[in-house]
């Protein structure tokens, strides 16, 4: 602004506690053996970590399928957002040289994740904030030529719906990199509709974009997903 498979019969090589190398050797992942010593065995296993998938569209659905249904990031511990990382890290090698050229990036997207889950959506995002506010949607709408608008619908204790929304103006900073200058938040609850705030502007890097989804990194490093809302027929 990416489904990881198993591998039980690859090899690895794993180093002895000796400075020589001539004493690795290959064996299967999750292998068990047994050290004789003077008072018994000693049993001991290793596994190695999964490999990633290697295609694009492997990549895309591996990283949804990591951060679907988790309220766009709350519900994960701090590894398993190394692992969505990771995935990230791994699916930007396969960004178009230009990313901000494409016209991919316009369409409805879903916001389905934020390594930093309070940033997208400010305090109603918060921790004291989703106490009372519960999110429904979070939806960015991208039109040509520099047009974005950010809405985040919610429900107030259960009882009372509404949304926040803002309208911005996309600039091009270089090939990669955006600017959005929103307008102040229009908030609407019930039957109550004002604004409120002032001006607001977020950078972000576009790390990767295809017919499906989009991720980005935040000036301050936050990396985001979103996902297209309708599929490019």
């Amino acid at each position: 602004m990416a489904v990881a498979a198993s591998a039980s019969t690859a090899l690895v090589r794993v180093p002895q506690l000796f400075t020589s190398t001539s004493n690795c050797r290959n064996f299967p992942l999750h292998r068990r053996w047994s050290i004789k010593t003077g008072s018994g065995r000693i049993y001991a296993s290793v596994s190695a970590a999964t490999p990633l998938p290697t295609t694009p569209d492997d990549l895309a659905a591996s990283i949804v399928s990591k951060v679907m249904q988790t309220d766009r990031g709350v519900l994960l511990t701090r590894d398993e957002h190394q692992k969505v990382a990771e995935v990230a890290t791994e699916l930007q090698r396969f960004c178009v040289d230009e990313p901000v050229k494409c016209p991919l990036i316009f369409g409805e997207w879903d916001v389905l994740y934020c390594s930093n889950p309070t940033s997208p959506g400010g305090g109603y995002r918060s921790s004291i904030g989703r106490l009372f506010f519960k999110t429904n949607e979070m939806i960015q709408v991208v039109e040509a030529p520099d047009s974005v608008r950010n809405r985040v619908s919610f429900s107030l204790l259960g009882l009372l719906e509404g949304e926040v929304s803002l309208k911005g103006k996309l600039t091009a900073l270089d090939e990669k990199w955006i600017q959005v200058v929103f307008e102040p938040p229009e908030l609407k609850v019930g039957g109550l509709e004002f604004t409120y705030g002032g001006e607001s502007e977020v950078k972000l890097e576009i790390t990767y974009i295809d017919e499906k989804i989009r991720l980005g990194k935040g000036s301050r490093g936050s990396l985001f997903v979103f996902q297209r809302r309708k599929q490019i027929s």
